[in-house]
């Protein structure tokens, strides 16, 4: 199945809203999708970056398998710009500037039943550390065989990507972790993001929450003087608890994690913990479950 337009010598990527107009040879502002002879392909396809075994509370995932473990794989290339960015080395470049191997979905599958064959408490792969989504057909090839095999898949996500995406997707993920940046479309601005970011990503977070086999976590990121106001939390937990997607509510789990500086914000300073705290109170007048991390 192919979701993507060419005419003559140019192509338009439909992945995400960005809608990038490629020239031939050329690649997309996500630096992973590449127009050859007029269709635009994944050219991050099987490049990874980075693989570790992780705990899923990491990902982070507080209530799905907890005490479990899960191989995390990444490749290159992003869709946004955060000045933020926590993995810049890889996201915000392309295959010339950062190392990668070559790791088929058949060898990324068999690698993870190995390590699960060695210790039970590996439960399957999650896609992350880069954004998976321009990548998205390993995500889908890699996921596929993992099902074959009874592992589970996750997917971390900045969920900015076309509907159609997350269509073909969301049947194959087990769990998920989505960024809710802000429900400000001004943020999302300054993180780089094409218009119709926002209306993306909640699209994605609903027809995940609305996904009778994927259990969905949702993260914010409270960056001080950007996002860390009373009234924008509230609106966010607000928000979530009014998706149904057929499991109640209050199931959905918000994470309201602390910031660090990175990349072109290396030198702001930390949110305050209490910050982060008092946030965190007020998505509980909304969620049951709402927890904070990196303090």
């Amino acid at each position: 199945m192919s979701i993507f337009t060419g005419e003559y010598s140019a192509a338009t990527c439909e992945v995400c809203p960005r809608r990038c107009g490629i020239a031939p040879g050329a690649l997309g502002a996500c630096r992973a999708r590449r127009n050859v002879g007029g269709v635009v392909v994944p050219e991050n396809y099987g490049r990874v970056t980075s693989l570790a075994l992780d705990p899923v509370e990491k990902k982070p995932l507080a209530r799905w398998r907890p005490g479990s473990y899960v191989v995390s794989v990444g490749s290159y290339g992003c869709n946004l710009a955060c000045p933020f960015c926590q993995n810049h080395q890889i996201s915000q470049h392309g295959q010339k500037d950062v190392p990668w191997r070559e790791l088929s979905p058949e060898g990324l599958v068999a690698l993870i039943a190995d390590a699960a064959a060695r210790d039970p408490r590996v439960v399957g792969v999650a896609f992350t550390y880069n954004e998976p989504l321009v990548g998205w057909e390993y995500v889908r090839d890699a996921s596929r065989l993992a099902h074959e095999r009874g592992l589970a898949t996750v997917l971390v996500s900045n969920g900015c990507a076309d509907q159609r995406v997350i269509d073909g997707l969301a049947p194959l993920v087990d769990a998920a972790n989505i960024d809710l940046k802000s429900l400000s479309p001004e943020f999302y601005e300054a993180c780089g993001a094409p218009e119709g970011a926002l209306d993306a990503v909640r699209a994605t977070i609903e027809q995940l929450a609305a996904e009778p086999g994927c259990y969905l976590e949702v993260t914010t990121l409270v960056v001080p003087g950007m996002n860390d106001s009373e009234d924008g939390m509230d609106g966010i937990a607000g928000w979530l608890a009014d998706l149904n997607g057929g499991r109640g509510a209050d199931e959905l789990t918000l994470h309201i994690t602390r910031f660090f500086g990175r990349w072109r914000m290396a030198d702001a300073a930390p949110t305050p913990p209490e910050t982060v705290y008092r946030l965190a109170d007020v998505a509980r007048r909304h969620l049951s479950h709402a927890f904070v991390g990196n303090c």
